[in-house]
């Protein structure tokens, strides 16, 4: 088993279910916290739950965010998960505002209170929708990232959020999924791809994605 990907811990990630899901594919994915290994790391992942200002704190008082910002900038190969996803744009208004990494420029922003399904269920009328969007959801492909090779439109992955991202160059939207509102459910530019949704939760597509990304690591 090859080490391929390094996982950035700062607190705030179920961290071990993203490392069993790169070694169940056939990769070895090691956990990582300080400034020099980011540096040194030749893929780097940054998987998240929770609020997105604790964990651009926890990220600042581990003097990580230069380092991880620096590595995406040089062209390293980064894969965001959820907050990992959230913490590239330039703002959050989760909490009042927050900055973000400013890597790619948009904001964060709560899905809309009282939002309704488009369609009522079993002859009834439209639902009002729950926040925070938890389940099982299907995804629109706009552009196909490497790691979404061979995964059919329309495929069903598990999201946990309650915001969501809004890009302002709308060419980096690789995926969409409806909740009330079409939003961003991944993006793909360049070096980057990350998504809203946590593909290690998401069985045996996810594992897919996770494969497809190790292997574009593997084949650099």
């Amino acid at each position: 088993m090859s080490s391929i990907v390094s996982i950035i811990d700062y607190g705030m990630g179920n961290l071990h279910s993203v490392q069993k899901a790169f070694e169940k594919t056939g990769y070895e994915a090691r956990i990582i916290r300080t400034p020099q290994e980011v540096r040194d790391a030749r893929a780097l992942v940054l998987p998240g739950v929770g609020a997105f200002r604790d964990g651009l704190k926890n990220l600042e008082e581990l003097n990580l965010i230069t380092p991880v910002v620096n590595s995406i900038r040089a062209g390293k190969p980064f894969l965001g998960l959820c907050l990992g996803l959230q913490f590239l744009f330039s703002e959050s208004e989760e909490f009042d505002i927050t900055p973000g990494l400013d890597i790619i420029k948009g904001r964060v922003v709560r899905f809309p209170a009282n939002m309704l399904e488009q369609q009522g269920t079993f002859g009834r009328g439209p639902a009002r929708l729950k926040i925070p969007h938890m389940g099982w959801n299907t995804i629109s492909i706009k552009r196909r990232p490497p790691c979404l090779e061979g995964i059919p439109d329309e495929s069903y992955f598990y999201f946990v959020h309650s915001y969501y991202v809004v890009p302002e160059d709308r060419s980096v939207v690789a995926t969409t999924t409806d909740h009330g509102v079409e939003f961003t459910s991944s993006i793909w530019r360049d070096n980057i791809v990350a998504f809203q949704f946590h593909p290690e939760k998401s069985q045996t597509l996810g594992l897919q994605v996770i494969r497809g990304f190790a292997e574009t690591v593997a084949g650099d």
